[in-house]
């Protein structure tokens, strides 16, 4: 071999070696930083808040409208044509005052006509009543025969049966004349008039032909549709809390009085169906001005729990049962990390391996949880541990009633520790058993925006 041969076989095996060199450093280099990345710790930052004592409100929200305690429609009986309406709508009335006339000219007639049929047949009784007295007197000196006695008998019965018909018809042709007068059954307020004289009055049993409307404005009350859910729920002479809307800014008051007991289903058998039950709350006090037919909504307080522990009702979320668990101990099933890795997110909390493998992660239940926080986490974690870091523990608790913003707590939380009230995505989503955490905004994050992959 020549001694340039040589030379250059000698430079080529140097960079060979120069190569495999620089390899050597960047493999050492990613290794280095997965393993940073490997130990580092995301921190989410969330809202935290102290567990306290106060009272908790249960409210059963529901819509309806201001009506009259008492509303009166007035019909008529006869079919008649209007001669007189002596009010006014808005004009108040008195119990038993005139308000409508009807055309009485052929019920005047009919009414004297029963009259001459009963002094008709009072005179013929009268008569027959002479005679049986005569016949009587007769038979008694056996100058008359007991047939004739008993035909002046049985013609006095069927004079008195003729009278008792004859005023039979004459009662009812004065009640037919009487409807021709239509009078207030209560005092109130007119509050529709539906017809002008000269108008045909239409009488009927089956559907009555309203002329007019008499309400007693005094005594108002809100009729609204509570849900079949809620209604279990509201019981007699609850308190209520009343917005009107065309009173801005005013809460008024009421009771429940009366809850109805058959259902109102809309959407009968479609996937809009709602089935709801009404609702009659009275009101305590009644302002000037209202008027029938105003919306109204109505918050009924069915339970009041006085100083009991409670919160924020965005805190409760919920996990499948064995969120607890942790990670296997064989890295084969976790591509190779330890028992100390914290728990997977609990967006995948279904593909974790129950701790009873018979049963599918996706088939267990789901429980109510909230997130504590502690400054110790719930399991070591592998590697260096930052500081100033605080650690979320998912925890198990049972709620009671609910208010507006809280919930009572029955168990599972003592008064004075410290829970997760936000965000939402972060107790929803973001959160998983033992995340280390940080007060500060959802924006804020330490240990860089991205989410370490998995």
């Amino acid at each position: 071999m020549s001694e340039n041969q040589k030379s250059k076989s000698g430079k080529k095996s140097k960079k060979k070696r120069i190569i495999i060199a620089v390899a050597v450093v960047i493999l050492l280099v990613v290794v280095v930083v997965a393993a940073l990345n490997q130990n580092k710790t995301e921190t989410i930052a969330v809202e935290i808040e102290k567990v306290a004592r106060q009272k908790v409100v249960h409210k059963v929200n529901a819509s309806g409208k201001i009506q009259p305690e008492t509303e009166i429609k007035i019909s008529a009986n006869i079919s008649a044509y209007i001669t007189e309406i002596t009010v006014e709508q808005g004009d108040y009335v008195e119990k038993g005052q005139h308000l409508i006339s009807l055309d009485e000219t052929q019920y005047r007639a009919l009414f004297e006509q029963a009259q001459s049929s009963v002094r008709s047949a009072t005179a013929r009784l009268k008569q027959v009543e002479a005679q049986k007295s005569r016949v009587a007197a007769l038979f008694g000196q056996k100058l008359v025969s007991s047939q004739e006695m008993e035909s002046v008998e049985a013609e006095y019965e069927l004079a008195q049966s003729q009278l008792e018909q004859a005023q039979a018809a004459l009662r009812t042709r004065e009640d037919e004349l009487a409807k021709t007068r239509l009078l207030a059954p209560n005092a109130g307020l007119v509050t529709l008039i539906n017809k002008e004289v000269g108008e045909m009055a239409l009488g009927s049993m089956f559907q009555a032909d309203v002329l007019m409307m008499v309400a007693d404005l005094s005594r108002m009350e809100v009729v609204v549709d509570v849900n079949e859910n809620d209604v279990v729920s509201v019981t007699m002479n609850d308190t209520v809390e009343i917005e009107i809307d065309a009173f801005q800014d005013t809460m008024f008051y009421g009771i429940v009085s009366e809850i109805a007991h058959v259902a109102q289903t809309s959407g009968l058998g479609t996937q809009e169906q709602v089935t709801n039950f009404e609702v009659r709350v009275s009101m305590l006090e009644v302002p000037d001005r209202i008027r029938p037919g105003m919306s109204a909504t109505a918050d009924i307080i069915t339970d009041v729990r006085n100083d009991v522990l409670a919160i924020p009702i965005q805190s409760l979320t919920v996990r499948r049962e064995g969120w607890e668990e942790q990670p296997a101990k064989k890295s084969g099933r976790r591509g190779g990390r330890g028992a100390d890795r914290p728990d997977p997110d609990p967006a995948d909390s279904v593909k974790q391996p129950p701790i009873d493998e018979n049963i599918p992660a996706e088939k267990k239940e789901m429980v109510e949880v909230l997130f504590t926080v502690s400054d110790e986490p719930a399991f070591e974690l592998k590697g260096k541990r930052p500081k100033e870091v605080r650690y979320a523990h998912i925890r198990q608790v049972q709620v009671g009633i609910s208010s507006d913003t809280h919930y009572e707590i029955i168990s599972g939380l003592e008064e004075g520790e410290e829970i997760v009230t936000g965000s939402y995505r972060a107790i929803s989503r973001d959160l998983k058993h033992n995340s280390a955490v940080k007060a500060g905004s959802d924006e804020q994050r330490r240990g860089g925006s991205r989410r370490r992959p998995r």
